[in-house]
């Protein structure tokens, strides 16, 4: 039987509380306290002081930043304000430019779509930012 300190292994422990206890748990609680040290000196060496995977609200409030209320006030005037400019375009063009600039899709597949050419579409597409950017700017 060997005799620890408590104190050595648990920090909460305050005060200096000494039990006995076999060899064995003995040398795992020694080698548990060795691996924590040479992972501390790993955590130091590679500066990873401050990693991002330590489950305690860094890493979501490192990527992820709560907008102010003026800035959602922004978006949203900015949100209308492209509305409005979609909206000052005849509704074919409105339509394509939803199609491909807001869905994502591609001029090829509003062209099969509409049983158009790729050509037209594209340059509905690209007349269509043209005029909204004018819109924005008389309004902006």
């Amino acid at each position: 039987m060997t005799t620890i300190n408590l104190k050595d292994f648990y920090p909460w422990y305050t005060h200096d509380e000494y039990i006995e206890v076999s060899e064995e748990v003995a040398d795992e609680l020694r080698a548990s306290r060795l691996y924590e040290a040479a992972y501390q000196r790993r955590i130091v060496r590679n500066k990873a002081q401050y990693s991002l995977d330590c489950e305690d609200g860094i890493e979501y409030s490192a990527c992820v930043s709560e907008p102010t209320p003026q800035e959602l006030l922004e978006r949203m005037e900015l949100f209308c304000h492209l509305c409005a400019a979609l909206n000052s375009l005849p509704e074919t063009q409105g339509r394509r430019v939803d199609a491909c600039v807001i869905l994502g899709k591609s001029y090829r597949e509003v062209a099969m779509a509409e049983g158009v050419s790729k050509t037209s579409v594209q340059e509905s597409v690209q007349s269509g930012l043209a005029a909204m950017r004018k819109y924005l700017k008389k309004v902006l």
